[in-house]
């Protein structure tokens, strides 16, 4: 049965319910923070993991709810601490279990959800195991495609590139983003990323 966010409210008990929206201000209010290094672009980069998330979720019949959670936290280590980056993944699900213990969330559910935050960066070949994982590692690099202003004003404004070299830098990035999707994925984003990559070239 396909969910969303508004079903996800109205579907489940009222202790879920809080843990997603705390988790919406929580994540915004470390995103504005002077601590996080990434500034508040990664808020919309995270909203939009966790909206391909669910997606995909819906999609795969995994379990949304556990699938729409860990997409809001798989940063949250990076964001919280920049030191903490580089592996991000590992203290990301210890600080998620410390945060949904609080709420007497699920145990099950909670490891399955740290499962989810240590398989999903693209750049560290983990297996993942279940369907919940693959749609949130999978939500993760699509994602650039919903934030490709950012990606410009990444290459022209901080970078400094030329025309031709932001365009390449943009379109190598997306290109590797789009081959650490699950076959599955390529497959179901195929024509977004055609569509994207005719318009930069």
């Amino acid at each position: 049965m396909k969910m969303k966010y508004e079903q996800l409210y109205q579907n489940s008990n009222k202790k879920e319910n809080n843990i997603i929206k705390f988790l919406q201000k929580e994540i915004k209010n470390r995103a504005s923070s002077p601590n996080n290094k990434f500034g508040l672009g990664v808020y919309y980069h995270i909203q939009a993991v966790a909206k391909n998330a669910e997606i995909l979720a819906n999609r795969y019949n995994a379990d949304v709810e556990v699938v729409v959670i860990a997409a809001w936290l798989h940063d949250i280590a990076s964001i919280t601490d920049y030191n903490l980056y580089e592996e991000h993944h590992i203290y990301g699900a210890k600080i998620a279990e410390e945060i949904l213990k609080k709420f007497e969330y699920n145990t099950g559910k909670i490891e399955l959800i740290k499962a989810c935050i240590i398989n999903h960066r693209g750049s560290i070949n983990n297996k993942r195991l279940t369907k919940e994982e693959q749609c949130v590692a999978d939500a993760d690099a699509i994602s650039h495609f919903d934030s490709i202003p950012s990606l410009l004003y990444l290459a022209y404004v901080n970078k400094n590139m030329n025309i031709d070299e932001g365009k390449d830098f943009v379109r190598n990035k997306l290109k590797r983003s789009y081959n650490k999707l699950s076959d599955e994925s390529k497959e179901f984003y195929l024509e977004k990323y055609q569509n994207v990559m005719e318009i930069l070239n």
